[in-house]
């Protein structure tokens, strides 16, 4: 494998390592947190635990067809994130894997306490969770961002 680099002095090439280090590092400072992405991320968490008051729990029960439509929700705020700041979430690293995995576990865990006030004929506790479904996920999709873009500025 052949490069198109001429021959450089040691000196020359720690020179042009350096230089890339340091714009690695100005590009990693200058990526601002979209927040309002990242609350729209929280929207969506927080919308589907709040369709478990739309369910009719029981013999028939049928979960909630929105399911599908928060799944089209977390992954257009991906691509706007992706297209605004640039940063790719397929290499985000450990960390932000968790975070989105604690996502996933999070709201899935107060989908189903939110089920369970609905079988009790409680609708109005739904509220509640749904706040908590926003505050977690837009907490730990903060996490996953500022992971991503540290593993920017490691390179």
């Amino acid at each position: 494998m052949e490069n198109n680099l001429p021959d450089l002095s040691p000196a020359e090439a720690a020179s042009a390592l350096d230089t890339m280090a340091a714009d690695r590092q100005r590009l990693a400072k200058s990526v601002h947190v979209p927040w309002v992405l990242l609350a729209a991320f929280g929207s969506v968490g927080a919308w589907w635990v709040a369709t478990a008051a739309t369910a009719n729990p029981g013999v028939n029960y049928a979960p909630p067809s929105s399911g599908w439509l928060a799944l089209v929700g977390a992954l257009v705020v991906v691509h706007l994130i992706q297209r605004e700041t640039g940063v790719r979430f397929r290499t985000m690293g450990r960390r932000a894997g968790w975070a989105l995995a604690g996502i996933v576990f999070i709201c899935l865990a107060l989908f189903s306490v939110s089920l369970g006030f609905v079988s009790f004929g409680l609708r109005w506790p739904v509220a509640l969770t749904s706040v908590a479904a926003f505050v977690a996920t837009t907490w730990l999709a903060d996490i996953a961002y500022r992971s991503a873009v540290e593993l920017l500025r490691r390179g």
